[in-house]
């Protein structure tokens, strides 16, 4: 996907934020920012990728700073959240075990981003008010159609917190007899899901843990490795998590994949784009 204009306050906005993170030091912060509004002004401009430009920007904070996870204390906050509403959403998976709920969760999952909202947001509220509302967009039987017709499928994890809910439609994917290869970062970025929280969390139960070979947000097809490639084309069944891997994965020929979206939209330019209102839960095929 392109940036909008709406991309350019987004990206200070999360510059600022993993800075933050990172160091204490004001003046190297400033130092940074410097570099960043340098950055900013020779890259951002229209037909730019978003997904690129942002993890460019990333890896110059990180080699500024020194620190490889700004985000680690934040992704340890996203699974305590996590794990604080895992007793909610099973007791409605308990009330209703259909398919279509435990996409809703898995999506509901999706809202601990903290690339999308800022570290003072009140997270907690909104997950609790999710849980009342309903998919705006809901290809279940499509989706339902793909786990009764194919025989394996590729699952692309996003955040840390929302992998925790992950496991609840990865135990529902299993009933239809599929093998799943789940892929994760190798690299952190933002709170992204990399291979040991993916196995703190107990992903390797459901099917085989495989890094995308490198840590981007989202999805970045450039700079996949070779191993990932050729695990993404011999998959022709794909499902993919939150809004990065959607505007990287809408950049390449899909045609021949089955491809599912599971999002909330949680900015006006993935909202336009896609043509939902923001804050919408999504289960579409592409």
């Amino acid at each position: 996907m392109k940036i909008s204009y709406e991309c350019g306050p987004c990206f200070l906005r999360q510059a600022k934020e993993a800075l933050d993170l990172s160091t204490d030091d004001e003046e190297l912060k400033m130092e940074v920012i410097e570099d960043i509004f340098q950055f900013l002004s020779n890259n951002f401009q229209l037909g730019t990728n978003s997904n690129s430009t942002g993890s460019a920007m990333h890896k110059l904070i990180k080699q500024k700073t020194g620190c490889r996870d700004p985000y680690h204390k934040e992704k340890i906050k996203g699974n305590e959240i996590a794990l604080k509403y895992l007793p909610d959403v099973k007791k409605i998976l308990e009330e209703d075990d259909s398919l279509e709920n435990h996409v809703k969760i898995a999506i509901i999952g999706n809202i601990l981003d903290f690339g999308a909202f800022t570290l003072d947001d009140d997270v907690e509220s909104v997950i609790k008010s999710s849980l009342k509302k309903d998919l705006t967009v809901k290809d279940i039987d499509e989706f339902e159609n793909s786990l009764n017709s194919h025989d394996k499928v590729l699952y692309l994890v996003d955040n840390t917190g929302e992998i925790v809910f992950d496991k609840l439609l990865l135990t529902k994917i299993k009933e239809y007899g599929l093998d799943i290869t789940i892929a994760v970062k190798s690299e952190p970025i933002l709170n992204d899901a990399c291979m040991p929280d993916a196995l703190d969390a107990g992903l390797d139960e459901f099917g085989d843990l495989v890094e995308i070979g490198c840590g981007t947000v989202g999805y970045v097809d450039s700079e996949i490795s070779d191993e990932f490639r050729e695990i993404f084309n011999n998959h022709k069944f794909i499902i993919s998590k939150g809004m990065g891997n959607y505007e990287g994965l809408t950049e390449i020929d899909l045609s021949n994949k089955d491809i599912y979206f599971l999002l909330c939209a949680k900015c006006n330019t993935i909202s336009r784009d896609i043509g939902v209102n923001l804050h919408d839960m999504l289960l579409f095929k592409k």
